[in-house]
């Protein structure tokens, strides 16, 4: 039976670079960039991630990412660390996304961790973010 873990998080750093696309070159097509951004998460689940983010915005300034995310801490009092897949696309109004826990990513007390969560962020929105993820133990 699957869990409900509920947590609220703050962006701690964000340093994003352009790798590629727009630099000069030309004005259109995509930018491309990375981004490392470190998070600090309260709640169920407690403890702090990194992220590493791959975006590509468009000229309207929506764009789509893909991620990788270890989360050092605890969920529910179990201590250990896991990672997160991240997936998601900037509307210029709405951040959505979804996470996936990576099967066999998680350590300690987090052995055998499985489950997924959905993110929602308006613009302007002001942190603590909510963040919420289903799962369970193998």
């Amino acid at each position: 039976m699957s869990q409900h873990a509920q947590a609220h998080f703050t962006i701690a750093a964000w340093d994003e670079q352009t790798w590629d696309g727009r630099t000069g070159r030309d004005v259109t097509g995509a930018k491309l960039t990375r981004a490392q951004v470190r998070y600090t998460y309260q709640g169920t689940i407690t403890g702090e991630g990194t992220v590493q983010y791959l975006m590509a915005y468009r000229d309207n300034g929506s764009a789509n990412f893909v991620g990788l995310e270890q989360i050092v801490g605890s969920i529910a009092g179990r201590a250990g660390s896991f990672v997160l897949q991240h997936t998601g696309s900037y509307d210029k109004q709405t951040i959505t996304g979804s996470v996936v826990v990576l099967p066999g990513s998680g350590t300690g007390e987090l052995q055998g961790l499985r489950g997924e969560g959905r993110l929602e962020l308006p613009e302007g929105q002001q942190p603590p973010f909510a963040f919420a993820l289903e799962y369970t133990f193998e």
